[in-house]
């Protein structure tokens, strides 16, 4: 479970998700921290218009406390000015030492799913925790993990991700599921003579040997592209937790092709987790 954790609030019911989502995902003994991100003197027509800027931070304040009222949560409340909501939710998060920052989906996705606006991406991409992405209306569905599935392929990021959902399921209680997915591997010219050597059979017994040495989960190996194949299993779940991309600087989070599809696809919040420091031989990370 995670300690310390930020949730981006701008006032309407993205915001709320994301409240939903960390009320669930933060420890016992965790703190909870809502950020509402303004512009304030950085605009420019507060710099010619008195008293604009004061108002603003006010304002910002004043939702903070509503909307903390409204959830019904014991959170602390943090007005950031920066240039964009994106920007100062990363920069909070690495002020505050946070290790994990929840964010909601964007007014564009359907209901049940997780579609990322141009903000959270900004606010994800490179940050120092782990993130999560609430699927749109979370908020009024029951506050409840009950299964986690996680994307799994023996790298250290995969193992990342399988440590993060041992710890939510210890607290919940709920079941996780580890897939690896396996695709055929095209070798020779693209396009007219291309050789597809259809590997599958090995690859997939590769997959099963790595997957049955994982203890107290259900396992699954399928064929298929990991993004796709983890976006329609995301359909029976209530959380998916993939890690980083596999390469990239160190306890942050870089979304690789996985995880970039799951943002746009996924039918159940996203967790991404970052990197570790673990350096073990493994295939190139699931993300």
């Amino acid at each position: 479970m995670f300690t310390n954790v930020l949730v981006g609030i701008d006032g309407g019911p993205h915001g709320r998700d994301a409240a939903a989502l960390a009320s669930v995902l933060v420890a016992r003994d965790g703190t909870i921290t809502l950020v509402h991100v303004h512009p304030g003197a950085l605009r420019p027509s507060t710099a010619i218009t008195p008293g604009l800027a004061r108002e603003e931070q006010a304002g910002s304040l004043e939702l903070l406390d509503r909307e903390r009222t409204e959830l019904g949560v014991a959170a602390e409340l943090a007005s950031v000015l920066a240039t964009s909501p994106g920007r100062g939710l990363h920069e909070e998060a690495e002020r505050r030492h946070a290790d994990l920052l929840v964010v909601g989906s964007c007014s564009h996705g359907l209901p049940g799913r997780v579609l990322l606006g141009s903000d959270a991406r900004a606010a994800i991409n490179g940050a120092s925790c782990a993130v999560a992405v609430a699927a749109r209306e979370f908020s009024k569905r029951s506050p409840v993990i009950d299964s986690i599935a996680i994307g799994y392929d023996g790298s250290p990021e995969s193992e990342a991700a399988l440590s993060a959902a041992r710890e939510l399921s210890a607290a919940s209680g709920a079941k996780i599921i580890a897939m690896e997915s396996v695709a055929p591997q095209v070798y020779g010219p693209i396009g007219l003579g291309a050789t597809i050597v259809d590997n599958t059979e090995v690859l997939l017994e590769e997959a099963e040997l790595r997957l049955d040495a994982l203890a107290g989960v259900e396992r699954r190996a399928v064929r298929g592209i990991a993004g796709e194949e983890l976006a329609i299993l995301s359909g029976q779940v209530d959380l998916i937790v993939v890690g980083s991309r596999g390469y990239g600087p160190v306890r942050r989070i870089v979304l690789g092709s996985t995880s970039n599809y799951l943002e746009r696809h996924a039918r159940c919040s996203l967790l991404v987790v970052p990197r570790t420091a673990v350096t073990a031989a493994g295939p190139a990370g699931l993300v």
